[in-house]
């Protein structure tokens, strides 16, 4: 039950996080939605009525402070301002606090403190009112009294501005109520806002049911009509006493059913429904969903996932063990037949077994949208905590990545934003000295290129000095000037990634958490990722991030060195050659060919993992691998074709052990080393000594 709690909490905390930044960003160019706030306000609503059902007090406690607040937003009591957006952005911060521990103690929340903040931007409340604007409409008392508190706060406010109030009555079919009315909400929403549906007197049939909906817009009646234009529809204005009922933005409006007395206006048909999707950016609230969502969608344990794929494994090793029976079959007299129909099974087994893992991987996929989100949230307390102003652009947050990947990758990301805003982007004087504008730019973009995906955290800040990076290591012991001098331009940029290293002298409360670039590096190497730096000073700095799709299940090539079984992901496979010798060079020491005008360094594999044999083969091949910007070519003795493999864990004790992203079960009692195709480039690219990798006793 904790975990069902846990899993629908933080749903609603995202979708609040998501509606925060939209309201904020609104706030900033002054069109904030209405609508938009009370969604905010029924979330909070909401996850305050579950955390009361299972149980959880300071949840529940946060939300009730929090709801307060929210509502007299909504209900115009206060205003929207950027201390109100703050109160309401840490609310969200101690929420996600307290979906990790179990009581606000453990989450280092004050909640006294919290209280009084929300005290002190609540404010006084608004002055009483000369007069109901709502005595003004021609509406029964019948209906006024049915209206929810922020559905009358909503008519008076439109009433008080002028804009036209109608009465739409539709008839619609039971069977599809709900799409019907979110069909409604599309084609009303840019022409105006519904206020509240109320049922029709004459209540419809077995079949349908009638509503009334109230309608506010500034459009003319033909124009409003045009845009709902549902079947069996009819408007009319809703008179004012003393006034007439035409909204002031419709000066064209003379047509005679726009008299004090109106009759009902047909509307015209559509003959088609539109599909119930809501607009991009339109976020439709989680009471809506909940009910609905239910038949649809169902929350699966990751690890349960985790156990499938490795049963599709064991299934593939399977079908290998098959298709060799089969091939032995086939030799053996008098046993042909048997064969070809064994391999006519297996095909189709083959066939359902490529259709299982896909489907499993399908499952195991999340938008990249759910991390950027977290950190647009990052964005904007980190620069009001810097005194900084910074503009977020996101692109390509449909792109999909394996759950577990989007978990790891969170920190990182952070860091490097976090960094980006304290050490990258300049304050507003300094920008504009520099003539540039005082906001500053983050662009966060992500892409799939092939069977990788790329991430780019580019700002628009003052960039890295490569001079000042070499004088930084030379000063923290970490290369003697003579070392340091003869740094390329993208070696010093990379020097960041250094353990200790860092251009400040001063740890600040933002960046400085005891967490350097060299653990960002570390964790997306472990997940099979490599990353790289580009900087110019004055114009920003880029970090491009190159990550597998997935990690559950990969088509490897399956190659021989010294009488020992390895496997390469494909992913970071861009071809196989013959090694031919004499076209190996020596250049500072390192073994390079020539590949097509390019020069690519060379790693003998024996060598490295310290595989021992009495000769060299006659033939070898060169697996030329490339992971982002990087290329090398690894030395074999045989290539043995490809196979899907699930990629199984060293072990604690052989964590450690580089070169390795784990290990393989190939049946017939043989286990493949997996290599770690990124980190042995970016060892080797980076010039870094990995010494003897020992593989012998794991073959």
């Amino acid at each position: 039950m904790r975990e069902e709690f846990l899993a629908e909490a933080q749903e609603i905390v995202e979708a609040l996080s998501r509606d925060l930044l939209i309201v904020d960003q609104a706030q900033k160019e002054g069109r904030v939605d209405p609508q938009q706030v009370n969604e905010i306000f029924r979330s909070v609503h909401t996850l305050k009525g579950i955390a009361g059902m299972f149980g959880h007090s300071a949840i529940g406690a946060l939300a009730h402070g929090l709801e307060d607040l929210l509502d007299d937003l909504r209900l115009e009591r206060i205003a929207l301002t950027p201390e109100v957006l703050d109160v309401l952005f840490e609310g969200v911060e101690h929420f996600q606090r307290l979906l990790q521990v179990d009581d606000g103690a453990e989450a280092g929340i004050d909640f006294d403190a919290f209280a009084k903040r929300i005290g002190q931007v609540l404010g006084a409340q608004g002055g009483g009112r000369s007069g109901d604007p709502l005595a003004m409409l021609d509406l029964d008392d019948s209906v006024l009294s049915v209206l929810t508190e922020y559905e009358e706060h909503r008519l008076r406010s439109n009433v008080e501005s002028g804009v036209g109030i109608y009465r739409v009555r539709l008839r619609l079919p039971l069977l599809s109520i709900d799409s019907s009315l979110e069909d409604l909400k599309a084609r009303v929403k840019p022409v105006g806002e519904i206020i509240t549906y109320l049922p029709s007197m004459e209540g419809g049939d077995a079949e349908h049911i009638e509503l009334v909906v109230l309608v506010a817009s500034t459009e003319s009646l033909r124009a409003l009509g045009e845009a709902i234009a549902f079947e069996d529809a009819s408007i009319e204005p809703v008179a004012r006493r003393g006034a007439t009922p035409v909204p002031p933005r419709a000066p064209t409006m003379t047509h005679p059913e726009n008299l004090a007395a109106p009759p009902r206006v047909p509307v015209e048909t559509r003959h088609e429904m539109a599909t119930p999707v809501p607009p991009a950016g339109q976020n439709v609230s989680f009471d809506q969903l909940s009910v609905r969502s239910v038949a649809k969608t169902v929350r699966v344990d990751i690890e349960k996932l985790d156990h499938l794929m490795n049963v599709v494994g064991e299934l593939a090793i399977i079908r290998s063990a098959v298709v060799r029976l089969s091939e032995g079959l086939r030799n053996t007299a008098g046993l042909r037949e048997l064969a070809i129909d064994l391999h006519r099974i297996n095909r189709g087994f083959e066939r359902n077994l490529l259709e299982l893992q896909n489907g499993i991987l399908d499952v195991r996929m999340v938008p990249l949208g759910q991390i950027f989100e977290k950190l647009a949230r990052i964005v904007r307390q980190v620069a009001r905590e810097h005194g900084k102003e910074v503009r977020l652009v996101v692109a390509g947050k449909e792109t999909e990545v394996d759950k577990l990947i989007v978990e790891e990758l969170s920190d990182p990301l952070m860091h490097i934003i976090r960094n980006a805003i304290d050490h990258g982007i300049e304050s507003p004087k300094v920008r504009e000295l520099a003539e540039k504008p005082p906001v500053g730019t983050l662009a966060l973009n992500a892409y799939q290129k092939g069977k990788h995906v790329v991430i780019e955290v580019e700002d628009d800040g003052a960039g890295m000095n490569p001079q000042t990076l070499r004088e930084t290591a030379v000063r923290r012991g970490l290369l003697t000037p003579e070392a340091a001098a003869e740094l390329t331009r993208e070696e010093a940029y990379n020097l960041i990634f250094a353990p200790g290293f860092s251009t400040k002298s001063s740890i600040t409360e933002i960046s400085g958490r005891g967490v350097g670039m060299d653990v960002v590096k570390t964790n997306i190497a472990r997940l099979g990722g490599v990353i790289d730096v580009q900087s110019e000073v004055g114009t920003g700095t880029k970090f491009t991030i190159t990550l597998p799709v997935t990690l559950a299940m990969i088509n490897a090539l399956l190659v021989r060195v010294a009488d020992r079984e390895f496997a390469v992901p494909i992913t970071a496979v861009q071809e196989a050659i013959v090694f031919e010798k004499r076209a190996i060079r020596r250049v500072e020491g390192r073994e390079v060919l020539t590949l097509r005008g390019a020069t690519l360094p060379i790693c003998r594999l024996d060598e490295l993992f310290g595989l021992g044999r009495p000769q060299e083969p006659d033939r070898q091949f060169i697996v030329v691998s490339e992971v982002g910007a990087r290329r090398m070519g690894f030395v074999v003795d045989e290539l043995h074709g490809q196979q899907d493999i699930v990629i199984k864990s060293l072990g604690p004790s052989l964590q450690k052990v580089r070169g390795f992203a784990g290990a393989t079960d190939l049946g017939d009692q043989r286990v493949a080393l997996v290599i770690d195709v990124p980190a042995l480039v970016e060892e080797l690219a980076s010039g870094n000594e990995l010494g003897r990798i020992t593989a012998g006793g794991y073959s």
